[in-house]
């Protein structure tokens, strides 16, 4: 793994703490990894705007940023978004039509770089993890209305539901010919996400496309993550770990490292690659 050139790293539950802080021996090795000239991406499902609440403009440590899962690529040193894909109208018409006929509440954002920005739907009267998240984003939400039919264009639509995997495998086999991706909820760390894309959307594929633009073999790459939104980034990679606090599936299939709270980051580059 010496002759690694090309880092992907999840942010939240991979490198981020619980308290949405970085360590200071990630932060370190991650300088390092600049010194050494091997290139640092953030694979995150956030968006820039999400991730500037957390991070100052001037973050020295990345050089590109794959965020919303893939939807887009940030080259961080330059502030120029180099790539982004959007669902159509047709799409989202469908989508919104099994998601209301399911009575699931969701968001519909818009297309990058204003993808903070949504519309949005809710049916359950109780509070939940859609309460809580949209609390997050308030300022950036307006409710749908039943006749609404002129969204154009939508980078992603997001839904929220308990921890029902049934329910996932079932919106994920309606809409075959989109990218449909489970996460689990960084708020309450429990309810399911059912994250819909245009069907060439993954952190994975976002990799590709990126070593590809840079002309890195995929032999040359490593990733880092701890969910299931980070599995095609996970596999496309030549060298995979997961964190300790990643699911117990995932743990079984990829190569661990100590968790996000023990700088399981640092820990594994320094025993591999610096």
């Amino acid at each position: 793994m010496k002759n690694c050139k090309i880092i992907f790293t999840d942010l939240d539950g991979t490198l981020l703490r619980h308290d949405r802080t970085i360590s200071k021996e990630d932060l370190a090795v991650l300088e390092e990894l600049g010194k050494r000239d091997i290139v640092r991406v953030l694979a995150t499902g956030r968006s820039l705007y999400s991730l500037g609440k957390i991070f100052d403009d001037d973050f020295p440590h990345f050089d590109y940023i794959i965020f919303s899962c893939g939807v887009g690529i940030l080259n961080w040193n330059t502030r120029e978004i180099l790539y982004s894909h959007f669902l159509s109208r047709d799409e989202i018409a469908r989508v919104r039509q099994i998601l209301n006929f399911h009575n699931i509440d969701h968001m519909i954002h818009k297309p990058v770089p204003e993808n903070h920005k949504f519309h949005y739907q809710k049916f359950s009267t109780e509070i939940n993890d859609f309460d809580r998240r949209f609390s997050y984003y308030k300022n950036c939400g307006s409710p749908l209305t039943s006749d609404e039919n002129h969204i154009e264009k939508a980078s992603q639509v997001l839904a929220v539901i308990p921890k029902d995997t049934r329910k996932f495998e079932m919106i994920k086999n309606l809409l075959p010919d989109l990218r449909v991706i489970r996460t689990t909820s960084p708020i309450d760390h429990t309810s399911l996400w059912i994250e819909i894309f245009p069907k060439n959307v993954s952190k994975g594929n976002a990799a590709e496309w990126l070593c590809s633009h840079l002309d890195i073999s995929q032999q040359d790459t490593f990733s880092i993550g701890n969910d299931y939104n980070d599995i095609e980034l996970l596999d496309w990679t030549a060298y995979s770990y997961v964190v300790e606090n990643a699911p117990d599936e995932m743990k079984k299939k990829y190569k661990n490292t100590s968790s996000n709270q023990s700088s399981g980051f640092s820990k594994v580059i320094r025993e591999n690659i610096l």
